[in-house]
């Protein structure tokens, strides 16, 4: 009996995608480089299932119904390119090969063009949801080549979390489009952890609040509109004990790790001029918490005692749920301007209020409030960001001023509030008509002969001044990088 998919690959997300296609019905065969983990799997966790453990790349090729479908959760980057070059001489025309990981998107967009012109197809797609997810129902973002999604649209959706009967799996478009998505999802992701580790900072040394008091205003926060998978587990891990009794989150070193899909989303807003401030401070204050000495040894160097003043508790914890929401919808409204901008770049006709149902279950983002992102980019397809969007603007307008006193109290305090901060500063930015910079262009025009637009003529028209009398007429070429 031929099995319905090949798997390669079996590491956490590996095994439990496994588990959880079989549990769907599906029969599974497996392989993994190191194949002792073939035997540990199934003697194991897939002992009597239906799942067939294979030692060679040819043999799980030869245990598949046709047309084939195998899919990669192996390593992003080399091992990925050196799998598919690997499977490619085993498969037949029409053949899938999909890749499960964490890939880069713009090297998706090769693997593509690499794998159809050996006449197959390829499916680059982001899963989202971690160990649990995986097992259980994780959200999935399949992009490439769109002749493969109807052979493998019933299964993926038949695996994936499912809201209100609706599948967290779609097709989200050609190419690396897939992978794009996920990687923004991921970016998205380091900025709600960072603001929720950072409103538990001030509610720790602002507040000085008891693991067991945060626990109770997360949960508490968890069944209004901060509702979601990110706010649940923080209540779940303030609340844990070691063996000793002591609380776990406080054994844990202040040194984060990341495997760099945020730093991407942050190198991608760059190429594409989009001001991801709020998501790519939270990848910075991963990196500034990882250099633990200096930060040990500057504390000594710098100490500092904040000066006297009264903070009302119970009103200090309202301003932070007003902050933490505000912020959080900023993130979102960042995220899906680089969606926009990179989809329209690409021409892959992105439908971001489907993206935004994609993610309200299985995956980490999870929360009620995507419904509320589907609904308005639903009503308007034009819609050039979130913050426009009346339903948020009436939240924003009530709850910027929270963001304003957290951010203030912090910075008196001397806690660092990178990503609250950058969401305020953007906010401010986003609502300001007029910036300073037209001296910035005059700084740039007076140096270099830049050249610069005027209020008084139209957008578009570019001028020339020779500030010092010495530059004469010639101007640089004006361009946007």
């Amino acid at each position: 009996m031929k099995a319905d998919i090949g798997l390669i690959g079996l590491a956490v997300m590996g095994e439990n995608l496994v588990l959880n296609l079989e549990s769907k019905g599906y029969r599974v065969a497996v392989y993994n480089r190191s194949t002792d983990k073939v035997d540990t799997f199934t003697k194991g966790r897939a002992n009597g299932k239906n799942i067939v453990g294979t030692y060679s790349l040819a043999e799980l090729v030869g245990s598949l119904e046709r047309p084939r479908k195998v899919m990669m959760m192996v390593k992003a980057g080399s091992p990925v390119d050196q799998t598919i070059d690997a499977l490619i001489p085993l498969l037949e025309a029409g053949d899938i090969i999909i890749d499960g990981g964490n890939s880069n998107w713009e090297e998706s967009e090769q693997r593509m063009a690499h794998v159809e012109k050996a006449g197959l197809l390829y499916i680059g797609t982001g899963v989202s949801g971690g160990e649990e997810g995986a097992l259980l129902g994780p959200s999935i973002m399949p992009g490439g080549s769109k002749e493969a999604w109807p052979h493998v649209k019933e299964m993926l959706q038949t695996i994936s979390a499912h809201v209100d009967g609706v599948p967290c799996c779609d097709w989200i478009g050609s190419g690396g489009a897939g992978h794009f998505v996920k990687m923004v999802h991921n970016g998205i992701e380091y900025g709600d952890m960072q603001l929720i580790g950072e409103v538990y900072d001030l509610m720790k040394r602002h507040l000085g609040l008891s693991n067991e008091e945060m626990q109770a205003i997360f949960s508490q926060w968890n069944r209004g509109r901060l509702d979601s998978y990110l706010i649940e587990i923080t209540a779940d891990i303030l609340s844990y004990r070691d063996d000793d009794g002591i609380h776990m989150v406080d054994k844990i070193l202040d040194a984060a790790g990341q495997k760099g899909t945020g730093k991407w989303t942050g190198i991608n807003a760059l190429h594409a001029g989009v001001p991801l401030t709020l998501i790519v401070e939270s990848v910075f204050a991963r990196s500034l918490s990882s250099i633990k000495e200096e930060r040990v040894a500057a504390s000594k160097i710098y100490d500092f005692t904040p000066p006297s003043r009264e903070t009302n508790k119970e009103t200090f914890i309202k301003a932070l749920e007003a902050a933490l929401f505000a912020a959080k919808i900023i993130s979102y409204a960042q995220g899906f301007a680089l969606i926009r901008a990179v989809g329209e770049e690409q021409g892959w006709n992105l439908d971001l209020g489907g993206i935004a149902l994609l993610w309200r279950g299985g995956c980490i983002i999870r929360s009620t409030f995507l419904n509320n992102i589907s609904e308005a980019f639903r009503k308007d397809q034009s819609l050039q960001n979130l913050v426009l969007d009346p339903y948020f603007t009436e939240i924003l307008k009530e709850s910027h001023q929270g963001l304003r006193e957290v951010v203030a109290q912090a910075a008196m305090a001397g806690i660092p509030t990178p990503s609250l901060s950058a969401a305020l500063s953007w906010f401010d930015g986003y609502r300001t008509a007029r910036l300073p910079a037209n001296l910035l262009q005059a700084q740039r025009d007076y140096f270099g002969a830049h050249t610069y637009e005027r209020v008084d003529r139209p957008r578009g028209a570019f001028f020339h001044t020779n500030w010092t009398g010495r530059g004469g007429d010639t101007a640089s070429t004006t361009y946007t990088v």
